[in-house]
């Protein structure tokens, strides 16, 4: 049993991105602004979960996370949002929602190459699986300060073992629910980068 009373923070996540993903997939329908922000506070913990090498990406993801649970009191869709932005030439202004969108999107990323990462490798340690998320998803945005932070970190890593009883799973029932995630994130990923590049905003900054 976990602290939080058996809470399984993976399944959550999952079955949010399912329903994501089902809504990006039926062609006909844009992503609302609550459930994506719903769904993307889920992952939050997980960040939490990885020690100190991800402390500053999961204190500005939850923070832009919380930008867009805000947002969407008063805005509708991701397109909306984005639009909004466009029409008041603030999308690459700091602290814009779209600007937000983006590192968060870049968040969801982290964890779906972090999920395929474990999967693939064998053995207790998480260094080679978070070095190779971080490297390929976070590095390139990073200051040299930060990645040197990041890079001292991965030392302090939880193990394996660790990581599976934090989050209330064995490694098969893990693996299913990280398979899910990486499956409907990407799809959800996939249409994040599509708003953005149908509207030549560009996804590398």
């Amino acid at each position: 049993m976990t602290e939080d009373g058996g809470e399984k923070p993976l399944k959550k996540i999952a079955e949010a991105f399912n329903d994501l993903a089902t809504t990006v997939n039926s062609q006909d329908s844009d992503l609302k602004v609550a459930p994506f922000s719903h769904a993307c506070s889920l992952v939050s913990p997980l960040f939490g979960c990885l020690g100190i090498a991800f402390k500053f990406a999961g204190i500005d993801y939850v923070a832009k996370v919380n930008d867009l649970v805000e947002a969407s009191n008063s805005i509708t869709t991701l397109q909306v949002l984005i639009d909004q932005d466009i029409q008041a030439k603030t999308v690459r202004k700091q602290g814009s929602h779209t600007r937000n969108l983006l590192k968060v999107k870049r968040g969801l990323d982290m964890v779906k190459v972090l999920f395929e990462q474990i999967i693939a490798t064998e053995g207790n340690s998480l260094k080679d699986a978070a070095s190779n998320s971080y490297t390929q998803v976070f590095a390139p945005y990073h200051g040299w300060a930060i990645r040197k932070a990041v890079g001292a970190g991965m030392y302090a890593l939880p193990s394996r073992p660790q990581l599976m009883k934090k989050l209330n799973e064995d490694e098969d029932s893990a693996r299913i629910q990280m398979q899910s995630y990486i499956t409907s994130s990407d799809a959800v990923i996939g249409y994040i980068d599509k708003l953005f590049l149908s509207k030549e905003l560009g996804i590398d900054w």
